[in-house]
C-alpha cells in the first residue's frame, strides 16, 4: 500500500513519529482494556484529571468504569516483586470530563512511564523524551519545570503551616501577588521568600543560582541539587535551550514529590503535554519503587495542520464503464510512482480543485 505524505491526519503522523522515539530509546508498548474495575480510580479520584467516570455493571456484578487514566492502570499492572526499572510507553483513548464539565470525552493520548528505583539519569532521561517529543510536534515549543519537594522546602523555610500549603500552592500556580501578599500578612509568613515562588522563572541555570542562597534547609538543597543535575545533563544534549523554569507547575501534593513540567507548542492556548514525578502515587498503591512520566493529550494537535492546501489532489483521473481498467489501475500507479497524490473517480464532483486531470473515459460527453 502506498501512503502519500498527506494521507494521514496531523495528529496519526505525531503519534508514529512518538512511538518510534520512544521505542529507540528502549520503551516497550503497554496496552490495556478499555474498562477497570471502577474501585480503583475511586481509590486514587484526586490523582485523575476528571472527576467523573462513565460506569457499568459486568455480567459477574462487578463495577466498571471506561478508563480515565492509563497510569493507574499500569502501576496496577507491575508486580511488587519486579527488579530493574520498567520502561512502558502507550497510546490509548480514555474518557473523561474536565474539572467542573459534565459532557465526558474520547481523549488520545501518548505518553510513558519509567517505574522502579529511579536514579538522577532516569530522571533526565523522561524529561530529555518529552522535550523530543514536543520536538517532534512543533518546532517552537517550551517544556516548563518545577520542583514539588522545593515548593514545600520554600514554604517550610517561609514558615508557612503545613494546613495552609494547598491554599499557598493554588497562588503560586495562578501567580496572585495580591492574595499571597494578604495571605503572608495575615499569617506573618515570609513574603520575600513566598514571592520569590511567583517572580522567579525563566532559565533554568539563572533560576537555580538565584534560589541557592535562600535554600537553606536540607531539604531545600537536595531539591536544587536535583534540578542542578537536571540542567547539567540537559546541556551535556543541547536540549537546555527548550527548557525553563516555572513554579506555578504545581501539581496535587498528595500524589507527586519531586520534578513536574508541562510542555506548551506555539499556536495553541493551552498545554499538550504534562509530567512528574510521582513517587506518592505507587505508595498508595503498595508498590515499593518510585515513577516519573509525562502524558500527551493528542487531539488538540489537528489544530496545528497546515492551512488547506491550494489543491485537492495534484491529479484527477476520470473513467467510465467502458475505460480498460488495466490501463486505469497502471495510469494510477505511474502518477503515484511519480511522487503525486491521485484522485479517481467518475465524474468531477463539488469544487475540488486539481493540477491537471486526466480522462480515460470512452463514452463521449462523460467528464
Amino acid at each position: 500500500m502506498c501512503l502519500q505524505g498527506n494521507s494521514l491526519k496531523q495528529d496519526e503522523k505525531i503519534a508514529y513519529a512518538l512511538r518510534e522515539l520512544y521505542e529507540n530509546n528502549g520503551y516497550n508498548r503497554f496496552k490495556m482494556s478499555k474498562f477497570e474495575e471502577y474501585d480503583l480510580y475511586v481509590r486514587n479520584k484526586d490523582f485523575l484529571v476528571g472527576d467523573r467516570m462513565i460506569t457499568f455493571t459486568d455480567g459477574d456484578g462487578t463495577l466498571l468504569a471506561l478508563k480515565p487514566d492509563v497510569t493507574i492502570s499500569i502501576l496496577k499492572n507491575t508486580q511488587e516483586t519486579m527488579e530493574g526499572t520498567r520502561k512502558v510507553y502507550y497510546h490509548e483513548n480514555v474518557y473523561r470530563t474536565g474539572k467542573g464539565e459534565s459532557m465526558f470525552r474520547e481523549i488520545m493520548q501518548t505518553g510513558l512511564e519509567c517505574i522502579g528505583n529511579i536514579d538522577d539519569y532516569e530522571e533526565f532521561e523522561v524529561v530529555y523524551l518529552a522535550v523530543s517529543s514536543l520536538e517532534a510536534i512543533g518546532r517552537e515549543y517550551m517544556l516548563d519545570i518545577s520542583h514539588m519537594g522545593l515548593v514545600t522546602a520554600m514554604m517550610e523555610i517561609a514558615a508557612v503551616d503545613s494546613d495552609d500549603f494547598p491554599y499557598v500552592l493554588s497562588l503560586v500556580r495562578e501567580k496572585n501577588r495580591g492574595e499571597l501578599a494578604a495571605f503572608c500578612a495575615k499569617k506573618s509568613v515570609n513574603q520575600k521568600v513566598l514571592s520569590m515562588l511567583i517572580d522567579t522563572y525563566g532559565e533554568m541555570g539563572t533560576v537555580i543560582e538565584t534560589l541557592s542562597p535562600i535554600c537553606t534547609s536540607d531539604k531545600a538543597q537536595t531539591a536544587l541539587n536535583e534540578l542542578r543535575t537536571l540542567y547539567d545533563l540537559l546541556k551535556v544534549c543541547d536540549k537546555n535551550e527548550h527548557v525553563q523554569m516555572d513554579f506555578s507547575v504545581v501539581n496535587d501534593m498528595g500524589y507527586y514529590n519531586g520534578i513536574v513540567f508541562q510542555g506548551f507548542i506555539k499556536g495553541l492556548s493551552d498545554r499538550v503535554l504534562s509530567g512528574g514525578r510521582y513517587d506518592k502515587l505507587v505508595e498508595k498503591m503498595g508498590k515499593p519503587f518510585g515513577a516519573i512520566g509525562f502524558a500527551i493529550t493528542l487531539n488538540e494537535l489537528e489544530r496545528l495542520r497546515k492551512k488547506k492546501p491550494e489543491y485537492d489532489a495534484d491529479v484527477l483521473v476520470l473513467y467510465d464503464e467502458e475505460t480498460d481498467m488495466k490501463e486505469l489501475v497502471k495510469r494510477r500507479r505511474t502518477i503515484e510512482m511519480e511522487g503525486k497524490t491521485v484522485l479517481v473517480q467518475r465524474k468531477v464532483e463539488g469544487n475540488r480543485v486539481f493540477k491537471e486531470s486526466i480522462n480515460l473515459c470512452k463514452k463521449e460527453g462523460n467528464a
